[in-house]
C-alpha cells in the first residue's frame, strides 16, 4: 500500500464513554481487579468522539461499529440510545452492538427495547466463562449450556439481532456447539478468540477452536486485541495469529477492529492499523477491501 491512509476502513469494534453522563463500573471506583490487561487508569477518562478521530487521523475511517463498553446494566439500553445521539451529532458510530443478558427474566423486553433503537444490529452478552482452562465448569448459570441462557439466545433469531461473541480461547469449542445449535444466528467472535498463551499448547487450544467456530459458516471473527496479558504489542508475534485467523476463516468471514480505547493499553491506533496492512500487503487489493470495510459493513449492514 502507498500509506497508511490508502484503504478505507469500517472499524468493526470500538468504545466511546462519558463518565459524566453514565455509571461504568469498571471505569470508576476502586481500581478494577481482574482484567486481563491489568492496571486499566489510562483508560479511566472521557472517550468521546474527537478522542476517537485524534487516534485515528492517519487512517481514512469511513465508518465505525460501537460494542457496548459494560455500563452498569441498568442503563443498557440508555447506553445504546446515547451512542445515538452521538451518531446525531457526529455522524458515527454507524452500527451498535448493544448490551442484554440472556439469562434474566427481562431478557425479552431488553432485546425488544434494543432492536427498536434504529442503528442496534446486534447484541454482546458474555456468558459466565472459568479464569482458566483447568476450572471450567460446564452447565453452571450463566453458562453457554444454562438452559435459561440458551433460551435468551435463541430470542436473537426473532429480534434479528446478531451476536458478539466474547469468551477466551479455552470456551471456544462450547462457543461452536452453541453456533451449530443456532445456525440461524449471525455470530461475530470478538478479538481474534483470545489467544492469550502463545505457547505450542496454548497456541493448539486456541486453533482448535477457531477451527471449531470456522466450520460453521453463521461465524464470522473480528482480528482486534491481541494484546498479551503480559508484554508488549509487537508486529512479529503478531503477524503469524493474523495470518492464521484468516487462514482458518478465510478472507470473506474476517473483519480488523481497534477495540480502541482498550488496546490503547498496549499500542495506538497506527501501530495497529498499520501492522494490518504490512501484514495483508502482498494480498489482492479485492481481498484487502473485504478485510478492512466491506465484510464488516455486511455484516452490520453500513450502507457506504
Amino acid at each position: 500500500m502507498s500509506n497508511p491512509g490508502d484503504i478505507a476502513i469500517v472499524d468493526a469494534h470500538h468504545h466511546l464513554w462519558d463518565l459524566n453522563h453514565l455509571h461504568y463500573p469498571c471505569l470508576t471506583g476502586p481500581p478494577h481487579t481482574g482484567f486481563f490487561l491489568g492496571d486499566n487508569t489510562p483508560i479511566r477518562s472521557n472517550y468521546l468522539p474527537d478522542d476517537y478521530w485524534q487516534d485515528s487521523a492517519k487512517h481514512n475511517v469511513v465508518a465505525t461499529v460501537h460494542c457496548e463498553a459494560e455500563c452498569d446494566r441498568d442503563s443498557q439500553i440508555q447506553e445504546s440510545e446515547w451512542i445515538m445521539e452521538i451518531q446525531a451529532q457526529h455522524g458515527f458510530p454507524n452500527a451498535i452492538v448493544g448490551h442484554a443478558w440472556f439469562d434474566r427474566d427481562n431478557t425479552e423486553e431488553i432485546l425488544a427495547k434494543q432492536a427498536a433503537i434504529p442503528l442496534v444490529r446486534g447484541i454482546r452478552s458474555k456468558p459466565v466463562t472459568a479464569p482458566s482452562p483447568e476450572t471450567t465448569t460446564p452447565g453452571a448459570p450463566g453458562t453457554m449450556q444454562d438452559p435459561k441462557w440458551l433460551e435468551g439466545i435463541a430470542l436473537l433469531e426473532k429480534y434479528d439481532l446478531s451476536w458478539d461473541l466474547r469468551v477466551p480461547a479455552w470456551h471456544l469449542e462450547e462457543a461452536a456447539a452453541v453456533a451449530r445449535a443456532f445456525p440461524g444466528i449471525r455470530i461475530n467472535l470478538n478479538h481474534t478468540g483470545f489467544p492469550w498463551d502463545r505457547s505450542p499448547d496454548g497456541l493448539e487450544m486456541w486453533r482448535q477452536g477457531m477451527l471449531a467456530l470456522a466450520a460453521c459458516p453463521n461465524v464470522m471473527t473480528k482480528i482486534s486485541c491481541l494484546c498479551l496479558p503480559d508484554g508488549p504489542w509487537r508486529l512479529e508475534d503478531n503477524r503469524p495469529i493474523v495470518l492464521e485467523a484468516i487462514d482458518i476463516f478465510g478472507v470473506d468471514r474476517c473483519m480488523f477492529a481497534s477495540n480502541f480505547p482498550v488496546d490503547r493499553l498496549r499500542a495506538s491506533y497506527d501501530m495497529i492499523y498499520a501492522a494490518f496492512q504490512t501484514i495483508t500487503a502482498d494480498f489482492p487489493r479485492e481481498d484487502q477491501e473485504k478485510l478492512f470495510s466491506k465484510n464488516a459493513a455486511k455484516f452490520y449492514r453500513i450502507d457506504l
